[in-house]
């Protein structure tokens, strides 16, 4: 019965977050972790919610806490990786309990890739392919690693591959357009 009722306040709490009601999901929170303090779900979904707010250091101490409750807890240490300078070693750690998980693979692939790792970040996007290769952001990311080595013609398929999936997605569009406008630019 408490278990229901805290899985319907982390919904709510949930949906109000993703309506930007940052305060009143801080509010649902708050309540969820004061009657239960070592509730790992609500710990990580407030550090998520903190890091879409740009507080990434609030966000790293819920993380830590999750991390002292549940060590090898994947999401906390995906979390923990996306607001860290440790973010490698933390991406791999979550690798190393589930190989396939995606959003590892997106957060190691975009540090290497700011570490100007391009064709290790690359191999991270084409392991995200090979489990399901519709994914958009993986085919967007691969593409701005290929332009970063100078192959803007196989950066830019990579750019329409993924608005073939989802016209909309913002990075696909802007990185397309700036793609054909190098082309243009080098003839």
């Amino acid at each position: 019965m408490i278990m229901q009722k805290t899985n319907r306040l982390l919904e709510q709490a949930s949906e109000l977050a993703s309506l930007e009601e940052f305060a009143e999901a801080f509010a649902i929170y708050d309540k969820i972790l004061k009657k239960e303090p070592k509730n790992i779900s609500a710990l990580i979904d407030k550090a998520v919610t903190l890091q879409r707010i740009g507080k990434n250091s609030q966000a790293l101490t819920l993380f830590n806490r999750a991390l002292k409750l549940e060590v090898d807890n994947i999401d906390a240490l995906i979390g923990k990786g996306s607001t860290n300078s440790q973010a490698l070693t933390l991406f791999n750690r979550a690798l190393k309990l589930e190989v396939d998980n995606i959003d590892a693979l997106i957060g190691k692939g975009s540090t290497l890739h700011a570490q100007k790792k391009f064709s290790d970040a690359i191999t991270c996007y084409d392991s995200i392919l090979s489990i399901n290769p519709k994914f958009p952001v993986a085919l967007a990311y691969k593409g701005l690693s290929l332009a970063e080595q100078g192959k803007i013609n196989d950066a830019l398929k990579y750019f329409k591959k993924a608005l073939l999936i989802d016209k909309n997605y913002d990075l696909a569009q802007v990185s397309k357009k700036k793609a054909i406008e190098l082309l243009k630019s080098k003839k």
